[in-house]
């Protein structure tokens, strides 16, 4: 056991020092690797930070309600005598105000892109007092809330960062008013920086929407108190509504985008692994063939076939992560925080977002690494002990 240890580090230590004669080959198959290991990351970095923003603000203690059957809140519907029975409803947490639950209204508005100028749709709230106290993560981070009863506005971070016009003291023309934009809040890095938000009781009218609204947000005495709230509005014959924890909803809203940027990224990655493992390919059989004899040589001083085999393995599996990590490396500082927005496909709106390239992100990246330095070296390395060791001596 301990001679075949000594042959596998004495041919490996042979090959690696070798490198550097075959400097051009290696390099273009560790940057091939790099490159896959780059758009790996950066597509599926995309993926990551769309989900967070839509899972970070879903606490478990806050409940949604929408009409039954509705699976957006703008498919939905409720009046205002349904949204006083789920804010009355047994489980939702009470201050010296009243209940912890807001009547919320969904709108889309069209705003140019700070970027390109192109419009896009962004989601415009209104909602109820009781809103700043269901949201844990709401804090205004310049100017103020708005005041009730007053065409006032407040904007997500994201929202400001991404669309032109959303500046503390900048006014709008949206529906039938004029708008002043009075404050920004974040929201925990959630999905509703991405969104503007007043009084509801002044957007309905401004929209036409009568006296409806379209879900209920309520802040739970505690998240046990989920299902007696659930089974107190699903049973009560008024209501046809369904109830949803805000974690689960936000996390509903956002599979359709998150599954389809994960399966095209990992498709990209797949087609330029193929291409990096043929780089490997050639590159660790064009060095089987320059150490032909050396390897026959090995072989007939009585070196076995596996010290070969393993050799020529590692080697591949050296370059492979070394081009993963250098990869990942790049990825990680050109593509984590970078801000972006993009469109919900199942709510038609813009969702400001960060990329973000997580551990689990980048282990995956460096095992997809591991996995082309593998193959890449296999059969170079099968085939390096496969050629009879008299015909390999004789070869130039």
């Amino acid at each position: 056991m301990l001679n075949w240890l000594s042959q596998v580090v004495s041919v490996t230590l042979f090959n690696l020092r070798t490198i550097p004669e075959r400097k051009g080959a290696a390099v273009a198959a560790a940057a091939g690797i790099a490159g896959v290991v780059a758009v790996f990351v950066g597509v599926l970095s995309i993926a990551a930070g769309f989900r967070a923003a839509m899972s970070v603000s879903g606490a478990d203690d806050v409940a949604i309600v929408l009409r039954s059957g509705a699976d957006t809140e703008m498919t939905s519907g409720l009046s205002r005598e349904e949204t006083r029975l789920i804010a009355d409803a047994p489980g939702v947490a009470r201050n010296a105000d009243g209940p912890l639950a807001s009547a919320e209204l969904f709108v889309i508005i069209n705003l140019p892109k700070r970027s390109t100028g192109t419009d896009a749709n962004v989601p415009f709230r209104g909602v109820e007092k009781a809103a700043l106290q269901v949201r844990d993560d709401f804090k205004i981070i310049e100017g103020r809330t708005f005041t009730l009863g007053r065409n006032e506005v407040i904007v997500g971070a994201g929202a400001a960062r991404a669309f032109a016009g959303l500046d503390v003291g900048g006014k709008l023309r949206l529906g039938q008013n004029e708008w002043e934009i009075v404050g920004i809040f974040t929201g925990g890095g959630g999905s509703a920086e991405s969104e503007m938000w007043t009084d509801a009781a002044v957007l309905q009218p401004a929209y036409n929407r009568g006296d409806a609204y379209q879900s209920v947000y309520a802040k739970l005495s505690s998240p046990a108190s989920f299902e007696e709230f659930k089974a107190a509005l699903t049973t009560d014959p008024r209501l046809k509504v369904k109830v949803l924890r805000q974690g689960e909803f936000l996390a509903d809203q956002s599979s359709m985008l998150t599954a389809f940027i994960r399966n095209f990224g990992v498709f990209i990655a797949a087609m330029m692994a193929l291409g990096a493992l043929f780089g490997a390919l050639n590159t660790m059989y064009s060095a089987v063939a320059a150490r032909t004899r050396e390897i026959a040589t090995l072989r007939a001083l009585g070196f076995g076939r596996s010290p070969v085999i393993l050799s020529v393995m590692i080697e591949s599996l050296a370059l492979a992560l070394l081009g993963g990590v250098f990869g990942a490396t790049a990825a990680y500082f050109a593509f984590d925080g970078f801000k972006a927005a993009t469109i919900n496909w199942q709510t038609f709106s813009q969702i400001a977002f960060a990329f973000a390239v997580t551990p689990q992100l980048l282990l995956n990246a460096i095992v997809w690494a591991v996995v082309i330095g593998l193959l890449g070296g296999l059969f170079p390395a099968i085939r390096a002990v496969r050629i009879p060791i008299a015909t390999a001596l004789r070869e130039m």
